[in-house]
Order: structure tokens, then C-alpha cells, then sequence
């Protein structure tokens, strides 16, 4: 049995862009608009500031970073209302 708080989308959200605005890479305009659980991972979506063509820019290695360690932090401690029925 997990011992994982279970969350809403909208109130994970909310941990998620805190701990980004509080984090020292934090780029303006850097925030998680969307979650997912695969596997018990945490999957954050958001701007990924690519350029007109669709190819990455400096910025897009900060984000790409940044949401990696948002699944570090939050997946082990969270999983999605609705989620964890649905994947066992």
C-alpha cells in the first residue's frame, strides 16, 4: 500500500508552479499547465519555449530540467484523484 497523498490536478498544479517560482533556475514565463501519472510518475507539461520552427531554444534545457525535478519531488509524495484506480 502507498503511502502517497492523493491530489487533484488543479491543487497539484498549484504545489508544482510554487515550488518553480520558488526554484533558483526559475525563468519568467516558466510554469505547468498540465499533469499526468504514468507508472506512478508525475508527468509535467507546459511551454517548452521552442523557437518559430519548433526546435529548442537555451531555455528549453531549463524547463525540460525543471519538470524532471518536479517528477523527482512530487511523485513520490502525490498521486492523481481518479489516477491510481485506474492504473492497478
Amino acid at each position: 500500500m502507498s503511502n502517497k497523498k492523493i491530489i487533484s490536478v488543479s491543487d497539484l498544479l498549484m504545489i508544482a508552479n510554487q515550488l518553480i517560482q520558488e526554484h533558483e533556475h526559475y525563468i519568467e514565463g516558466m510554469r505547468a499547465e498540465a499533469v499526468e501519472e504514468k507508472d506512478d510518475v508525475l508527468v509535467f507539461k507546459g511551454n517548452y519555449f521552442l523557437d518559430e520552427q519548433g526546435l529548442p531554444t537555451a531555455k528549453t534545457t531549463a524547463v525540460f530540467n525543471m519538470f524532471k525535478y518536479l517528477a523527482h519531488q512530487l511523485s513520490k509524495e502525490f498521486t492523481l484523484q481518479g489516477e491510481a484506480s485506474e492504473t492497478r
